[in-house]
């Protein structure tokens, strides 16, 4: 006889699983159901909102957190203490963005309902709160940023049918929603912090004056301290998505990966390969030597996660961190999103660069020069892939 603690836990997976791979599907259902804030909170929210602190705690305190080849863990005390840190932070963002969300829908032709304000937003954010268990894995952090990234497209599929916000006004809703949160959030850290300076004189250029009158995104938004948001990306990011979970667009196999690895990369030669493919995404790799120098080259096909690339690269996600051991940069050329790390002692590094919002081309390991690494990747024919998934 099953427990009506598993009926829960099974139902809370069920949902989980509905909303990340069916949102279309999910949403109705979602908001034809009664419940009420609290319910929403205690049931569904709280053991998702707690992923991301304890997987946190137990990879800083496995594998700590490093970059330039310099280790930090935390102690015990400092790990548990940022883990209720990081909950009790989630937990109070939820609520108001909730809040938020509720008073700005009518603004946008929406219905304002509180008890579907905190629905919309705590299902919304399941991705970035699932994404949380790659932080087990603090190198893997990229991949909770990525997996936020996708609750802005949660976010989007979701503000017609739970907030009756017209399609057509569903973008701007979402993009006015998520930028008033964060400018609230910031006016709480000013209290506190001195990063008043983040955001100075307020929104600028496109800011919120890129909504017109009916309610739509034109141009860019302009979010201070945080970047650009190109929304005619963004659009087509999301119209990518739906593509994707309709099964439209499907991961290559691994087969038809590995032959575009080149037998040679300049004075290197190809020592091993390997590869692996799932429903949802393939990978080819290879090894590569000259002399005592070593680094890997790979393929991979996010498929269904390639729209991530997409949103992030929409977003404009830049980052850059340098000292006189090393770097590490997150930047787009074009429009790639292009990820380079090089550590000078080692002559260790990795060079990687998105191609057509779904492949990941990547090498990592020693190497004379990060030229070299940028070489390698240079060496993968992105017509080819760009074939590939026609």
């Amino acid at each position: 006889m099953e427990t009506d603690s598993g009926n829960t836990a099974n139902g809370l997976v069920d949902r989980v699983k509905g909303i990340l791979l069916k949102p279309a599907e999910t949403w109705p259902v979602v908001a034809a159901e009664p419940s009420s804030p609290g319910d929403i909170i205690a049931r569904y929210a709280l053991p998702l909102i707690a992923i991301g602190p304890i997987a946190a705690f137990i990879g800083g305190q496995i594998f700590g957190y490093g970059a330039f080849g310099f280790t930090y863990r935390p102690g015990l005390m400092a790990g548990l203490s940022g883990a209720v840190v990081q909950f009790v932070a989630s937990l109070v963002a939820l609520i108001v963005v909730a809040l938020i969300a509720d008073f700005l829908a009518p603004k946008f032709g929406g219905q304002a309902n509180r008890t579907q304000a905190f629905k919309w937003v705590a299902y919304a954010a399941t991705a970035s709160w699932v994404g949380g268990v790659f932080g087990l894995v603090p190198s893997l952090g990229v991949l909770a940023i990525l997996a936020s990234l996708y609750s802005l497209y949660l976010f989007y599929t979701g503000a017609a049918p739970v907030m009756k916000v017209p399609q057509d006004k569903a973008l701007a809703y979402t993009a006015v929603t998520v930028l008033a949160a964060i400018l609230l959030m910031f006016v709480v850290s000013a209290v506190t912090t001195s990063v008043a300076g983040l955001f100075g004189g307020g929104l600028r250029g496109g800011g919120i004056g890129a909504i017109d009158r009916d309610g739509e995104i034109t141009g860019s938004l302009n979010i201070p301290g945080v970047g650009s948001i190109d929304t005619q990306r963004l659009e087509e990011a999301t119209k990518r998505m739906e593509q994707m979970a309709d099964g439209e667009i499907k991961a290559l196999t691994p087969a038809q990966l590995s032959p575009l690895l080149p037998t040679s990369v300049g004075s290197y030669s190809r020592v091993a390969t390997s590869s692996t493919g799932t429903g949802v995404g393939s990978r080819a790799e290879a090894t590569y030597e000259s002399g005592d120098r070593r680094f890997d080259l790979s393929v991979t096909d996010m498929a269904a996660m390639g729209g991530f690339a997409a949103i992030a690269s929409a977003m404009g996600v830049e980052h850059s961190e340098e000292d006189a051991d090393g770097y590490e940069r997150v930047y787009r050329d074009g429009d790639s999103m292009v990820t380079e790390e090089w550590n000078r002692p080692d002559s260790r590094g990795s060079y990687g660069i998105v191609v057509g919002d779904r492949f990941m081309v990547q090498a990592e390991g020693q190497a004379a020069s990060i030229d070299e690494l940028k070489a390698a990747v240079s060496s993968i024919n992105a017509g080819e892939l760009a074939r590939l998934a026609n």
